[in-house]
């Protein structure tokens, strides 16, 4: 097992692990640093010996350097006979287990002691599993800045005495929104990596599906909670048409949609109707956005007209650069290309996505559009230059090179 294996495991069960080490120790913070340890071991040793339950040997290893963690750190031998005696964390991990402490861990992560950064940026840590790097990417800051707020947010929750459990309602509703803005980013590394060589990671991505219905079912009452589930519904049903044999990106022009996962559409529909009982916020009003594509037999037939209303409402709900450039595609679709050109313009005038590929992809689409050729080839290499991901990449050359 190479070191893709140990990062694949490591996706998967991380928030299972750091889960139960923590109401295992009690130490949100040791919990993390054991576990990064484990990984860090497995690295090494998988390649000569590969264990034959890989998740197992990740929470038994990260438990024994807990355990020697608490040894170095205190004298109450009382405390570690505790520790060191009955399984109080199984090394055998159920991944079909809804598991109410990944649940605690995601709630006990976006505690109000912390600010709204480093919430969103621990939960990324500990229960997406992402790393320092991904998450930088995903909020476009430096590297430097997020591992700053992880350590300073770790240090916060020990000081204050954070306990390890699933607060009461009253006090989940105040820590919610945080809860989705991660769940959120999580999926959406996972629908479209910001990085690497595949453009689809659907196993982080249907890791924020699991946990968003399991908050679902936790606050049923919730729209956003829905509105959130919807989204990434909808969103993943068209994964598998995402991508071709190769795992090239395919273009929703160009999508099978007899191959997206109706299933999903299906779930995505239900629970966009309970995020619609009282109105739809944010993430609702997104999901409803998903809707009308899925619910399109192509991209022509597509009520880009609703679409187009749909994100000024949006906007004036949440406001982003990213909303406001996703308004300009669907404007483009349905007024044409000079309209929505107008609004990109304006958002580089503001330089309001420095360094992002985004909009210099768009720009260089909507210029093709009006048939001025060297600048969209130039807009659209500038977007390659910019843009991480090896397979988004290769399709942005792909186009410039089409305009000769």
């Amino acid at each position: 097992m190479g070191t893709a294996d140990v990062e694949a495991v490591w996706r998967i069960e991380s928030a299972r692990i750091v889960a139960a080490l923590t109401r295992f120790t009690g130490d949100f913070g040791l919990a993390e640093d054991a576990a990064q340890e484990a990984v860090a071991e497995a690295l090494v040793s998988w390649p000569l010996a590969a264990p034959a339950n890989p998740a197992g040997w990740l929470m038994a290893t990260a438990r024994r350097r807990a355990i020697d963690a608490i040894r170095r750190r205190t004298a109450l031998q009382d405390r570690y006979a505790l520790l060191a005696a009955g399984p109080a964390v199984d090394d055998e991990i159920d991944p079909d287990r809804i598991d109410d402490d990944v649940l605690a861990l995601m709630f006990v992560s976006c505690h109000p002691v912390l600010s709204r950064e480093a919430r969103v940026a621990l939960t990324l840590r500990v229960v997406g599993g992402l790393s320092s790097e991904e998450i930088a990417r995903a909020f476009l800051v430096p590297v430097p800045t997020v591992q700053a707020r992880i350590t300073r947010a770790k240090k916060t929750i020990a000081a204050a005495g954070v306990p390890f459990e699933l607060p009461a309602a009253g006090e989940r509703r105040e820590r919610l929104g945080a809860v989705l803005s991660a769940l959120y980013v999580i999926f959406t590394e996972g629908s479209t990596a910001t990085s690497g060589d595949r453009l689809l990671r659907p196993d982080v991505a249907y890791e924020a599906i699991r946990l968003a219905r399991t908050l679902a079912a936790l606050q049923p009452d919730e729209p956003e909670v829905h509105g959130l589930l919807a989204l990434c519904e909808l969103t993943a049903a068209r994964f598998p048409a995402r991508t071709g044999p190769d795992g090239s990106p395919v273009l929703l022009e160009d999508q099978d949609r007899r191959r997206w996962d109706f299933s999903a559409i299906r779930r995505g529909l239900a629970a966009l109707a309970k995020a619609s009982t009282r109105g739809l916020g944010p993430y609702g009003l997104q999901a409803a956005i998903a809707a009308a594509h899925a619910s399109a037999p192509s991209v022509e037939a597509t009520d880009w007209d609703r679409i187009v209303v749909l994100y000024e409402a949006l906007g004036r709900v949440a406001p982003s650069p990213v909303v406001e450039l996703n308004r300009a595609v669907a404007v483009a679709m349905a007024s044409g290309p000079a309209p929505a050109l107008a609004i990109v313009d304006e958002l580089i005038a503001l330089d309001r996505l420095p360094g992002s590929h985004l909009v210099p992809t768009v720009r260089g689409e909507l210029l093709a559009r009006l048939g001025r050729r060297p600048e969209a080839r130039a807009e659209l290499e500038l977007a390659a230059r910019l843009c991480a991901n090896q397979r988004e990449r290769s399709v942005l050359l792909r186009k410039a090179a089409a305009l000769g």
